[in-house]
């Protein structure tokens, strides 16, 4: 136990930044698979149609913003850590924080795989029959808000004190 504050333990520290750590390393996880996967598609779709290339990026964009709403909570998470002698930092406020990270970092994982799922199908589909765009970025839309849900819980999460 620590001198200065005898009620926490010296390990409270340690489950925030694993919550930090958490939202940006599989937010990051699902953003980088859904460009991947969107990219390959967009290589394919290009040797069809290379004039639809601009308009087939929506999903690299779109599995881009995961990895932001990770970032986002990982530097609140990682602000609100102090120095465990000095900092009203609790054991209650880490667990919170951990939950918040993995809340973020999880639907970004699940919604950066959708994204790259649909963008990889729907620009090849586009290629072939261009009426198509429209379903895929609503789609894409659904697949994006899934990241938005984590952010939310996250951020109500991560807010609240003791």
């Amino acid at each position: 136990m620590s001198q200065d504050n005898p009620l926490q333990p010296p390990y409270t520290p340690f489950f925030g930044a694993i919550g930090a750590a958490s939202a940006i390393v599989f937010s990051s996880l699902g953003a980088a698979y859904g460009t991947a996967k969107s990219g390959c598609g967009i290589a394919n779709m290009a040797i069809l149609r290379p004039d639809l290339i601009m308009k087939s990026v929506i999903p690299v964009v779109m599995a881009g913003i995961i990895a932001i709403y990770g970032l986002v909570v990982a530097a609140l998470i990682a602000n609100g850590i102090g120095d465990p002698k000095t900092s009203k930092y609790s054991l209650y406020k880490s667990f919170l924080d951990l939950g918040a990270g993995l809340s973020v970092g999880l639907s970004g994982l699940a919604a950066g795989f959708a994204i790259g799922v649909v963008g990889d199908a729907g620009v090849r589909g586009v290629a072939h029959q261009p009426k198509l765009f429209v379903g895929m970025i609503l789609i894409l839309i659904f697949a994006e808000v899934l990241g938005l849900y984590g952010l939310i819980v996250a951020l109500i999460l991560s807010t609240k004190n003791n």
